[in-house]
């Protein structure tokens, strides 16, 4: 039994009329629900919903501070290298686009690190282009190696990799797995993914879980909004990870919301997702997944994360370069555009006017592994 099992039920809903069934009664019902099912999580989806978004972000508020309390936890991606074998049609470190390519040397690594520790950072998600040529889990464990003289939390967003890997990387020190299905609907992830490894479907889509049974503290899931139907693919996302929470309940499992961004090509997005649309999609996930982290990133523009901070966010990202060596080197190509430069300094006061306390380390790993697994 894995996720798949469940994108197949999913996917033979009957979407052209499953939205207009849902009616303001069925979203009270949700919002009275001391715990939201599935048919409360497609009612609050639903554009019956969307009159009732003030009272939805009252008890994601409510719930958020009673599961996760006055805090909020902060952290910045690094990249290693932008070496890539995927034909993506959203991604400028697509193996199509022609620019010079960059792999951080280990001392590279070490004076990325020291630039982001002098910002007071001790959590870090390091991040590779997906080859396995170029950056295996050899030399993400490596990198790991580095990185945890420096850093008390160290996650990562790379090519999936088997259960071995997983605990290997585990073993080094990585306590945490960042990875986005992008696109749950399976034809559109077909038309997206043109080629390369990444085209495999189930592949992707079982790796979380994959990472859950190699011993992760942390799985973070995600699609990215807009190559598909909006609501579509929240739900399934919200069921993925409410099915990684339940047979793993000793993994945190997060999520986040990433929206599309510019990058190199010339790719326009099929769903256009508001700023109110994004708004309802948190309140949706808080009220069905309370006790799961929901992470934003500076793909959102500065004023709006400083509206949604009170509504379900419990992590976002500071001081961020989507570039190979941004914050120490010169030269990159991002991978995509941020909209959010603030530094990390200027985001942690942010969050203190707010009454929220930035938090810069929460977790350390212990020096002998409890051998759990």
């Amino acid at each position: 039994m894995s996720f798949y099992e469940t994108m197949a039920r999913l996917e033979q809903l009957p979407y052209g009329t499953l939205w207009s069934r849902y009616t303001a009664e069925d979203v009270k019902r949700a919002l009275r629900a001391e715990q939201v099912d599935e048919e409360g999580l497609m009612a609050l989806l639903s554009p019956a919903a969307e009159p009732y978004l003030e009272e939805m972000a009252h008890k994601a508020h409510r719930l958020t501070r009673t599961h996760f309390g006055h805090v909020m936890q902060l952290f910045t991606p690094m990249y290693l290298a932008d070496f890539c074998v995927n034909h993506c049609t959203y991604c400028s470190f697509s193996s199509i686009y022609d620019f010079p390519r960059k792999k951080l040397t280990l001392e590279e690594v070490a004076r990325e690190a020291e630039t982001i520790a002098a910002t007071g950072l001790r959590h870090i998600l390091i991040l590779t282009g997906e080859s396995r040529r170029d950056s295996p889990a050899g030399y993400v464990r490596d990198c790991v190696n580095v990185l945890r003289r420096y850093f008390s939390s160290v996650s990562i967003e790379v090519n999936p990799l088997s259960t071995a890997e997983y605990a290997e990387l585990r073993e080094a020190g990585v306590d945490g797995l960042t990875l986005y299905q992008e696109v749950y609907h399976q034809e559109t992830y077909r038309a997206l993914h043109v080629k390369g490894p990444k085209r495999v479907y189930r592949n992707r889509l079982d790796a979380p879980e994959r990472g859950c049974q190699a011993g992760f503290r942390s799985v973070n899931i995600g699609a990215l909004l807009g190559m598909y139907e909006w609501r579509q693919e929240a739900l399934a996302t919200a069921l993925h990870a409410r099915y990684l929470q339940d047979k793993y309940p000793e993994c945190e499992i997060g999520l986040s919301i990433p929206r599309f961004r510019p990058y190199l090509g010339e790719f326009n997005p099929a769903s256009d997702v508001t700023d109110r649309a994004l708004v309802q999609i948190i309140l949706a996930y808080r009220l069905f997944l309370p006790r799961s982290g929901i992470s934003l990133s500076t793909r959102e523009p500065a004023a709006l994360r400083d509206h949604l901070v009170q509504l379900g966010i419990t992590k976002m990202s500071a001081g961020v370069s989507t570039e190979v060596g941004g914050h120490s080197l010169e030269g990159g190509t991002p991978q995509f555009e941020i909209s959010d430069n603030r530094s990390v300094a200027e985001i942690a006061e942010m969050l203190r006017s707010q009454g929220l306390q930035p938090v810069f380390k929460d977790w350390d790993i212990l020096s002998e592994p409890l051998g759990l697994r």
